[in-house]
């Protein structure tokens, strides 16, 4: 009888971790989810002495690093640097100490390479642009360091936008479905929204897990970004959710003229994933008519 394979997701309660922990357990893999709140393991990732522990009794096959708070604003400098920069240090240490075999996935982002409005692929130079994107380079770094100091497989992956039923309105483009659902059943709330011109990709979140899945079962290649490489306009999303409503948006919204973005678009190359046999299967309008019908 072969062996149970056993993965550990650190970070298990956001999308990632609900549409990985299905994928997983579909392939008959044994999930341990890990998460501060309400998870089979409460704890921190950034607590060094739980990591090591939680790593030397389950000797895990894979590991999937997604903790973090998916926020840029400065307020949260030390909770993502401790969850993603720390906690990326506290699993390679543990690993490198007792289950030097194990695959390990760090989640990157398209936020901490220097944006010039083209395509971003893995040579993109990084910038700090954020303590957001300050921890996420410097878990890149932790991630290169122990790859080539110990030959463990670390990869990484670079997210780009992704969304799903699961995301939180804290996200403009659940934002925008939550406000036309409430609206086709008889709201009069208007809804608030910035530059609609800016342009990002619309992935789904059980896609990006697939590539994810696709990259730490593979030993060409240790970083990528995961994205569609097709940008769409915030303008595009809400025509859309609305006109599934059969509604005019431009009855419904108020812009802030004021509003400075992050960015004015924000697209991958993902020619390399790509190229190891991943294809997103989920696209922009099939996208919006499932978180629509959620």
């Amino acid at each position: 009888m072969s062996k149970i394979q056993r993965a550990l997701i650190f970070g298990s309660n956001g999308q990632d971790g609900f549409y990985l922990n299905l994928l997983l357990s579909n392939l008959g893999i044994e999930v341990i989810n890990v998460s501060r709140t309400n998870a089979a393991i409460c704890g921190s990732v950034s607590d060094y002495h739980f990591v090591q522990k939680l790593i030397k009794e389950n000797i895990p096959d894979y590991i999937f690093h997604f903790a973090a708070r998916s926020s840029t604003k400065h307020e949260f400098l030390f909770e993502n640097h401790e969850t993603i920069a720390t906690g990326t240090i506290n699993i390679l240490e543990s690993i490198k100490l007792f289950s030097p075999l194990t695959r390990v996935f760090i989640s990157g982002s398209a936020m901490q390479f220097k944006n010039k409005n083209l395509p971003i692929d893995e040579a993109t130079e990084f910038e700090a642009s954020s303590p957001y994107s300050i921890a996420r380079i410097h878990s890149v770094y932790a991630a290169r360091y122990y790859i080539k100091a110990f030959r463990l497989k670390v990869y990484v992956g670079y997210f780009f936008n992704h969304d799903s039923p699961l995301r939180t309105e804290q996200h403009v483009n659940q934002k925008i479905v939550r406000a036309v659902q409430r609206i086709a059943s008889g709201s009069t709330e208007k809804l608030i929204l910035g530059d609609i011109e800016v342009q990002k990709e619309f992935n789904y979140a059980g896609d990006v897990v697939d590539a994810v899945w696709e990259l730490v079962n593979q030993d060409m290649i240790s970083e990528a970004v995961i994205g569609s490489g097709k940008a769409y306009t915030i303008k595009d999303w809400l025509e859309l959710c609305f006109s599934l409503k059969k509604l005019q948006w431009q009855n419904y919204v108020v812009l802030q003229n004021h509003y400075i973005p992050e960015y004015r678009i924000l697209l991958s190359n993902p020619g390399v994933i790509k190229g190891i046999g991943w294809e997103p299967k989920i696209n922009f309008y099939q996208l919006a008519n499932m978180m629509m019908n959620e």
